[in-house]
């Protein structure tokens, strides 16, 4: 079980004062006519930065209300979800984000787009840092965008992160923090105690387009020098970030991708990486998977090369010099032919070991295929099902029923079954529908059924299926419940409801709905949220996890 440091827990609910001041200047730390030179306009711009700069200054409304391609000075006072930077202006309300953005930086930004009541912003430059710098460990940080926010103490991340779930709670969930239970119900965010190496997968790209910093783009790359491994540059679908080692996951896994770095580009291999505009080249993805043998508690890992077509004597080498890592259990070969971007094949071949590894959690053991779903962070994941569990208050007698929504491979279904008279999941992923199968039967749990249904979709006959739950957990994708889910439910009326959200902007819009209904549509709410607990599942990322308690009026 994962121990919540105490340190981390200070202070997370303080709320900080909206930006008091957006200014507009031309009289900077440089001259318009550095900004041109510096900081190159898009393409609609035509090199109108000093016009624009010079606008600024003589009107009070457009400060407010900025027109495209204006240049500002601002403060970043919070963060968005994905963990954009906002700056507000104090007199109007007028919102602007800014990626890259940290709370109490000023920076010189260029406005990019409007969007009715904010804008979108380009940092061009940072006049001071923001109030929590620390050193960023990653060498790529600056330009990788999965950790957008490394160079911000972890604290700090926690309360921005809670600020934001506070704040969608009381404008999109529309509960009011003037009501004496509201600090009940809003718990301070949980910390993960393991904040690098976390990631039990992680997927990298091979491409034939390597992205290079502004700094190094005189440099002429030619053939297999311009190929790359690593993630897409933030930004770019054929440009890749090319990625010796990734601090999110496990050290076994780096070997891998230090190994297939060292080794793929050479030439008598005669590997290509795969060209999105032309569609051809014959390496896609790298998928790497860490897991857990059951009997020596020692990591074992998978290695998932996604390819157009099936050539196995092209991977041999490979495979010689990966399955020579002593972590190293499973090597498959997912076949791909499609021009999409998906690492998901269509014909599925293992090259090296076994098809699947294994992970334990909350005392189940789960076999885990080069598909399967299965929580990223398996440390924080412990953590995250406890809670699931202790809000779900099952009384362990095996009386009560579970209707388990998008329940993926079984996993939270699985871990409150032994605790439950029958687990009824729906997913809409057949894959993930077997999976959960396997993994009941892997773990002698014969009272659940799972079912593979599209929960976007239901009809007046879904409920026909099972008896009425006691519990109802949902744990959707970001886009949240559909409304002929939230219409379903609402009928039904579960005495229950533990709600499990990635995206804590849906969330706050489906409490809303569940708890007050929708007036156009003449619906009624007849739910009341007792708790939402933030949970941090990805140190560094902009990503919150939410548990919400819902109970029947």
């Amino acid at each position: 079980m994962a121990t919540i440091p105490s340190h981390a827990l200070r202070h997370l609910t303080l709320t900080r004062p909206w930006l008091r001041k957006i200014r507009c200047t031309t009289s900077l730390a440089f001259s318009s006519q550095d900004l041109l030179l510096t900081y190159p306009d898009d393409d609609n711009n035509n090199n109108n930065d000093t016009d624009h700069t010079k606008k600024t200054t003589n009107s009070k409304s457009q400060a407010f209300f900025p027109k495209k391609n204006q240049v500002l000075e601002l403060e970043c006072e919070s963060l968005a979800f994905k963990g954009k930077g906002v700056c507000k202006v104090a007199d109007s309300g007028f919102v602007l984000l800014c990626d890259n953005a940290l709370p109490g930086e000023r920076f010189i930004g260029r406005v990019s787009r409007k969007k009715g009541s904010y804008a979108e912003v380009t940092k061009l430059k940072t006049l001071s840092p923001h109030r929590d710098l620390v050193d960023a460990p990653c060498e790529y940080a600056s330009y990788c965008g999965g950790c957008k926010t490394q160079n911000l103490s972890y604290e700090a991340q926690l309360r921005a992160k809670e600020q934001q779930v506070r704040e969608l709670v009381i404008h999109v969930g529309k509960l009011s923090d003037k009501n004496s239970d509201f600090e009940c119900i809003m718990k301070p965010i949980v910390p993960c105690d393991v904040q690098f190496h976390y990631r039990n997968k992680m997927e990298f790209s091979f491409g034939s387009q390597k992205w290079l910093p502004k700094e190094l783009l005189h440099e002429k790359l030619d053939g297999n020098d311009n190929y790359a491994l690593g993630l897409h540059a933030p930004g770019y679908f054929d440009k890749i970030l090319n990625v010796d080692k990734c601090l999110l996951q496990s050290e076994p896994a780096n070997k891998i991708l230090a190994t297939v770095q060292d080794n793929w580009k050479d030439p008598e291999l005669g590997l290509s990486p795969y060209n999105v505009h032309s569609h051809t080249g014959f390496l896609k993805h790298l998928v790497l998977r860490t897991g857990r043998n059951m009997k020596t508690d020692l990591p074992e890992l998978m290695v998932n090369f996604v390819t157009s077509s099936y050539k196995p004597e092209m991977l041999k080498p490979l495979v010689e010099k990966i399955s020579a890592i002593p972590e190293v259990v499973s090597i498959m070969n997912n076949v791909n032919t499609s021009v999409g971007n998906t690492s998901v094949g269509e014909e599925e071949y293992t090259l090296y070991g076994k098809s699947t590894i294994t992970e334990s959690l909350r005392g189940l053991t789960f076999q885990i295929s080069a598909n399967s779903f299965f929580q990223t962070n398996t440390h924080q994941a412990e953590v995250l099902y406890k809670l699931i569990e202790d809000c779900a208050g099952l009384r362990g007698d095996a009386s009560e029923i579970v209707l388990d929504l998008f329940c993926g491979t079984g996993t939270i279904g699985l871990t409150l079954a032994k605790k439950a008279k029958h687990v009824y999941g729906y997913e809409v992923i057949a894959q993930a529908v077997a999976d959960a199968h396997r993994n009941a039967k892997l773990n002698g749990i014969s009272n659940t059924t799972f079912v593979q249904g599209d929960l976007n979709k239901i009809d007046e006959n879904f409920g026909k299926h099972f008896p009425k739950p006691d519990i109802v957990i949902s744990d959707p994708n970001r886009p949240g419940m559909h409304m002929k889910l939230i219409k379903f439910l609402l009928k039904l009326k579960a005495p229950k409801i533990v709600y499990v959200s990635c995206n804590p902007a849906t969330c706050a819009r489906d409490i809303d709905y569940l708890c007050h209904g929708v007036m156009e549509q003449n619906i009624k709410g007849c739910y009341k949220l007792k708790s939402i607990q933030p949970v941090d599942m990805f140190p560094h990322t902009p990503h919150i996890e939410c548990v919400c308690l819902l109970e029947l009026c």
